[in-house]
Parts: C-alpha cells; structure tokens; sequence
C-alpha cells in the first residue's frame, strides 16, 4: 500500500502532506501520556506486519494493521503511522519522503473511519460483538485504504493508470480477509483480557 516516488503529481503528493500535518496536529494532542506505551506498541506491530510486502506497479501489497490503531488509539493513530512510515523510508526505501504525505493519509484515513464505526452504538455488548466489529475494521481499512491508494494513481495519471489501479485493487482483496480476521483476533482477546485499552480507543 505504499505509493513509490516519482509517480504523483506535486498537487497530489501537496495535498496529502497538509492533510498528513493537519491529522498529525490533531493525533498527538488527543494523545495522552498513559497512551504513548500504547502508541509505540501498535507502531512496531505496524511497522514490522508492513514489512513484508509484494512490490505491485508504483505501489505494494502487504498487512498494514491500521484498523487495529485506529480501533485502539482513534485520532493518535495518524502520528503513529506517520512515524513507522518514516522509519521505513529512511530504512528500507519503501515509499519515499515526497510520498509520505499521501501515504500516511492513504492509510491514517482509513483507520479514522475504523475509530469511527468501531465507536457505532458504544462498546460492543460481549467478546463476539467485538470480534465482528473488528474484523469488520480490519476489512474496510484495506478496503478505504485501496481506493484513497487507486484515487491518488487517478488524479495522477487518470485513465494511463486504469491498469495498475485495477491489478492494486484485485491484489489487496485477500488482504482484507487477512486483516480482518487478524483484527477480530486481537480485538477478541483484548475484549476479554483488557478491556480498558478498547474503551481508550472510544474516548479517542
């Protein structure tokens, strides 16, 4: 899901750092001092499930976890992902600096949504209601994040890209069962064992 360097517009690659700065802004004052063990946990587990991924055209495919840091962390996830996104830049050379913009909204939107719907009628009523709401983040983050990832290929490139945008959108469907029932799995066991750390996640 990362989107390589050298393929945006500088409109694109623009608008995606105001609004990258704009969520950063808003994430690190939502998180408070008791949140940042939390915060560095869920930016390693999104750095490392990231790391391993499939180069497909101008982007990748890989598990991002950003449901997951949505569902626990709400607004504070946008610096996380921004963070481990930077980190695996600098590191390893995936994305790029110019790019970090866009792909930190590409995949901080999505888990927003994700705090968003998980927050839908309060806290689930038992372990198998929040398993289900957490799968179904997992599935709409990959989903959201695909299309921001196909829209930013389509006011690049427009019709040009039509076949990278269809190969990026065919590739992540597996993804989304992956993430999905990754999420359901963490969600469901913190249900059961703490669960103080998803009901921080509805505060955010």
């Amino acid at each position: 899901m990362h989107l390589a360097e050298g393929v945006l517009t500088l409109p694109v690659l623009g608008g995606g750092a105001l609004l990258a700065a704009a969520g950063v802004a808003v994430g690190l004052r939502r998180l408070p001092d008791e949140h940042i063990p939390l915060a560095g946990l869920l930016c390693a587990m999104f750095f490392v499930a990231s790391l391993i991924h499939l180069p497909v055209g101008a982007g990748s495919v890989h598990l991002v976890l950003n449901g997951l840091c949505g569902v626990l962390l709400g607004w504070a996830a946008v610096p996380v992902i921004l963070v481990a996104l930077l980190m695996q830049s600098l590191f390893f050379g995936y994305g790029g600096l110019t790019t970090l913009g866009v792909n930190t909204v590409v995949m901080a939107a999505p888990a927003l949504a994700c705090a968003l719907l998980y927050r839908l009628g309060g806290e689930p009523a038992g372990v198998r209601a929040a398993a289900w709401r957490g799968a179904l983040c997992g599935a709409l983050a990959i989903a959201l994040g695909t299309a921001l990832m196909a829209l930013a290929l389509w006011l690049a490139g427009g019709r040009a890209f039509l076949p990278l945008i269809g190969t990026v959108i065919v590739a992540h469907l597996p993804v989304m069962a992956v993430e999905a029932a990754v999420t359901a799995a963490i969600v469901s066991s913190l249900a059961r064992s703490r669960p103080a750390l998803l009901r921080a996640g509805l505060a955010g």
